[in-house]
């Protein structure tokens, strides 16, 4: 959220067979489409210059799918919000 947004973020961690899912989802701003292709790649930011390093989404996607072994996929309608879904197995 931009400094003096006020918003909503909510979790849900649920076990699903042999898995275990994390679903962040929040009500900010949401990612533009142009962005989708990129937001996993490092150092990509918008928010150069404003202390983003664009390092954050490239360590959560390479922890979720190198050491855990899981997977990771978004949801974003810009205006409305972001949803993160993160699988990954227990065994």
């Amino acid at each position: 959220f931009d400094p003096g947004v006020n918003g909503t973020i909510s979790f849900l961690i649920e076990r699903r067979d042999d898995e275990l899912v994390f679903v962040y989802s929040d009500d900010g701003k949401g990612i533009e489409k142009t962005n989708f292709d990129k937001i996993f790649t490092p150092f990509y930011t918008t928010k150069r210059g404003q202390g983003g390093t664009g390092l954050g989404l490239n360590l959560v996607y390479n922890i979720v799918t190198q050491t855990l072994g899981g997977s990771i996929s978004f949801h974003s309608v810009p205006g409305q919000g972001t949803s993160f879904s993160i699988t990954f197995p227990l065994s």
